[in-house]
């Protein structure tokens, strides 16, 4: 049986990410410190014998003996509201973290993902994003934690690969979405579904014309697997090439809701991109992996375990 380790995987995606590859075979060691994961998004996976969860800052040390075959980094606070509130665990994941999972994965020769984000692009002025393009960061911005956090990540990764032959794997995610977000992440879609299913007003940022691309969860775990099982280090966009703008969003949201909730508009927050899509021609020529999951399909589950969860 092979054997990953997840750092963060009780997060919102770490803990899908946890329950595929438990169902492929793989036996699962989960290291989070549950600074922003939940034990409740493993709920369903807490019993099985070949799950284990540990609580553990892989800030700090990666307490784990076993021969593992593949390390998938994942922790990290992800939302702006999460990393704004937690910058300096925020940088020391990204630092002392990804080098911790990465001398474990060079203890063992496994294979190392290291899960970085399109925020390296900041706010971009290539549109859509191609891996090749450096990206448009403010270094001491207020998200500038989580941004320098993950190209700092990413450099390390690419200097172990170099320098040690380690086998490495880098995928930059896009905005995903779909159940076991946090009700307070902060992010536009659970935002909007808890402002709409409680009937307040749905807060858009400025005008509501700057654009996202969101990626239901499924589709993401299923482009992470793919890359996983591929010999292409990366980096590798996966995220979903429907743009929307930030209104038309919280515009869907209100249908699907069947809410009155109006519209709100407030200031928009300081280095807030304007636009962000991926171009993910690689990752289809690559891996032949497209999201299949359209945003309304996807929303309207989200919404629909919203319901059932966020009493």
């Amino acid at each position: 049986m092979r054997r990953a380790l997840i750092t963060g995987g009780a997060g919102f995606v770490g803990a899908h990410l946890c329950e595929r590859l438990l169902r492929e075979g793989w036996e699962v060691i989960c290291v989070d410190s549950l600074l922003t994961g939940e034990t409740e998004n493993l709920a369903g996976i807490l019993g099985n014998p070949a799950f284990r969860l540990m609580t553990a800052d892989v800030s700090a040390a990666i307490p784990v003996d076993d021969r593992v075959d593949a390390v998938l980094h994942l922790a990290s606070p992800a939302s702006p509201l999460a990393y704004q509130a937690h910058p300096i665990e925020t940088l020391r994941v990204g630092a002392r973290g990804t080098e911790r999972a990465l001398d474990l994965a060079l203890r063992d020769r496994a294979t190392f993902l290291l899960k970085s984000t399109s925020e390296v692009y900041g706010d971009p002025k290539v549109h859509p994003q191609v891996e090749d393009y450096w990206g448009n960061v403010n270094p001491v911005g207020p998200r500038s934690m989580y941004d320098e956090a993950k190209r700092f990540a990413e450099a390390i990764t690419t200097a172990y690969h170099r320098a040690h032959g380690l086998s490495v794997r880098i995928a930059r995610i896009f905005n995903t979405y779909g159940p076991r977000m946090r009700r307070d992440d902060g992010r536009a879609v659970p935002t909007f579904i808890d402002q709409a299913l409680r009937g307040e007003g749905i807060t858009v940022h400025g005008t509501g014309a700057q654009t996202r691309s969101l990626c239901y969860v499924d589709d993401l775990i299923e482009g992470l697997c793919c890359l996983l099982n591929s010999d292409f280090v990366g980096p590798m966009n996966l995220g979903n090439p429907q743009e929307v703008s930030v209104l038309e969003l919280a515009e869907t949201i209100r249908t699907l809701t069947g809410t009155d909730s109006g519209i709100v508009f407030v200031d928009r927050p300081t280095d807030d991109p304007e636009v962000r899509c991926p171009d993910i021609g690689l990752a289809r020529s690559v891996l032949s992996w497209d999201p299949r999951v359209s945003l309304s399909e996807g929303l309207e589950r989200t919404i629909a375990w919203a319901r059932r969860t966020w009493n």
